[in-house]
This record gives structure tokens, sequence and C-alpha cells, in this order.
């Protein structure tokens, strides 16, 4: 897995799209306590659902990877 530039803030602006996205979509309302790490999972499997995005292989799911793969999304969007 190859580090991006500046992922950090393609993490961030991809939760924030995926919020957005979920909500849009009328298939989740996200609570000011939900944590980042319940964001990214959801959010990912939402888009992964959706066939939004590649799965990654369920034995090599974890927190850094969903987060690279969310990352990768955030930079191809507008």
């Amino acid at each position: 897995m190859k580090k991006i530039k500046n992922e950090k803030e393609l993490i961030k602006k991809a939760i924030l799209e995926g919020v957005k996205y979920g909500e849009g979509r009328g298939v989740v309302e996200f609570e000011a306590t939900d944590s980042i790490n319940e964001k990214v999972e959801y959010i990912y499997r939402l888009l992964v659902h959706d066939k939004v995005i590649q799965p990654i292989p369920e034995d090599q799911v974890s927190q850094v990877t969903m987060k690279h793969k969310l990352a990768i999304w955030a930079s191809k969007l507008k």
C-alpha cells in the first residue's frame, strides 16, 4: 500500500463527502457522538455495497486499509 500525499486531508474530505452521500440516500443519520472509526467503516461498506469503490479482500480489511481506500476515492472527487 503506497502512501498518498496529503492522505489525512483526503480522509477528512472522504468522511465529509461520505456522510453527505449516506444521508442523501436516506440510509443513515450520523450522530455527533459517532467515532471517526465507525464513520469510516460505515462509509466504506456503503460505497462497496453501492459498487462505487472496489472492495478490499475481507482478510485485509482494517481501519488503515479502509481509510486508504476512502482517501483514494476522495482524491477522485471534484
